[in-house]
């Protein structure tokens, strides 16, 4: 049966859903409508971690394959505190700019016979009546989804800290965290490289670190300036990028949805669902949502029954990812618990950040008793029993680490 599927917002889920969708069918008549003009995304780089690459050449070896092509890749993990430095070995992890990743989707779904429509916002009035899927993966802020938000039983919960998302033209050759006292408190950053010549850099502080450095006043200039002075080693006097249409704090804000799915329309990635940025793991979750979506809709032949297939296994996979980045979240709201440790300990806690038991452990204690069960299988065994059941994507994101 041809299925007629529009879906609002061009990002990587409705992207690839509708190349899934065309791959399993090349009669579906699909077009993805995206509100940007193209190539005007937002962001610098995403990450993703070998597990899913792997998943994408058995679902789409052609646009794996140019992924993969477009991706740099580190094993490496660095911690700089203060004047300190650690690094480990960790798994392999991938970058690739946003920017590159939509085109090598766009360019495949074009390919297979999708219609791409960009520069125009479109409102549920605007979609065709004989649509047989409405797919909504216009984000976080989604319209389609706010026009039912009481049946979606949407929730909306604002974080501690505050956030700035910035490029910069130093290369990172490790996963890299640095950590610096201001006297109003640490701030800190996340920096990967996606390019030969760029890099992400996510700089992230407390409130009143950031109202004490006058963050909240400064024009977006001024605090970039600070924030150069401020991780001046870890950068080697690269300068930070913004976004040309401006690169705001944020806090950050955890979508959750009762229900995903009403009638014809279905939600797709963070339309759905947002998990932290702290465990990498945004555009893996969109991509895994498009391939569950896919396959519901080929092994079930009645919508309600697909789209409540799809619902039931997606929410079940996110329940450990959603742990892990609450958990992660805090680690970092609770930062002071934890900085004071010699680096290489911090390190370990950091890769351990996803455990609910870790804030209720004196941190030395939860050290020697992570150490001791990488050693004896009883203790192992035990921690694994206390311990989150954290889903193997999230593992493969967390740098555990020893000295």
């Amino acid at each position: 049966m041809c299925v007629k599927v529009a879906c609002v917002g061009g990002g990587p889920a409705g992207l690839y859903l509708s190349i899934l969708l065309k791959r399993q069918d090349p009669s579906h008549d699909i077009t993805v409508h995206e509100r940007d003009p193209e190539g005007s995304t937002y962001g610098w780089g995403v990450t993703y971690w070998r597990g899913l690459l792997d998943r994408l050449h058995e679902e789409d070896p052609e646009s794996a394959r140019a992924l993969d092509a477009g991706s740099v890749r580190w094993r490496d993990g660095v911690a700089h505190v203060g004047d300190l430095t650690t690094r480990h070995r960790g798994d392999e992890g991938h970058g690739i700019g946003r920017h590159r990743l939509l085109e090598v989707l766009a360019t495949r779904a074009r390919a297979l016979g999708v219609r791409l429509e960009y520069a125009r916002e479109v409102t549920a009035a605007d979609l065709p009546a004989d649509a047989d899927l409405v797919v909504a993966a216009d984000g976080v802020r989604s319209t389609l989804r706010e026009r039912h938000a009481a049946h979606f039983g949407t929730r909306l919960t604002a974080g501690r800290n505050h956030y700035v998302w910035l490029g910069t033209t130093k290369v990172f050759d490790a996963f890299t965290f640095a950590f610096v006292d201001t006297g109003h408190g640490w701030i800190w950053c996340y920096g990967y490289g996606y390019g030969a010549d760029r890099s992400t850099c996510v700089i992230e502080c407390a409130p009143e670190t950031w109202t004490g450095l006058g963050l909240d006043r400064a024009s977006e200039a001024d605090g970039r300036a600070l924030l150069e002075k401020l991780f001046a080693t870890v950068l080697d006097g690269h300068p930070l990028l913004g976004r040309p249409g401006g690169s705001p704090w944020q806090t950050f804000r955890t979508l959750t949805n009762r229900t995903w799915h009403h009638g014809n329309l279905v939600l797709l990635g963070d339309a759905a669902h947002t998990t932290h940025y702290s465990i990498g793991a945004g555009t893996t979750l969109a991509l895994e949502d498009a391939i569950a979506l896919a396959a519901a809709l080929r092994e079930h032949t009645g919508l309600p029954q697909a789209l409540a297939r799809y619902e039931a296994e997606r929410k079940a996979a996110l329940l450990p990812v959603q742990s892990a980045a609450r958990y992660s979240a805090q680690w970092y709201e609770n930062l002071p618990r934890y900085i004071h440790l010699p680096p290489e300990r911090m390190f370990a806690l950091l890769g351990q950040r996803h455990s609910p038991l870790l804030p209720h452990i004196p941190p030395q204690v939860y050290y020697r008793l992570d150490r001791a069960a990488g050693q004896l299988e009883s203790l192992r065994r035990f921690k694994r029993w206390l311990g989150p059941k954290v889903a193997r994507t999230v593992h493969a994101r967390t740098l555990t680490t020893r000295d």
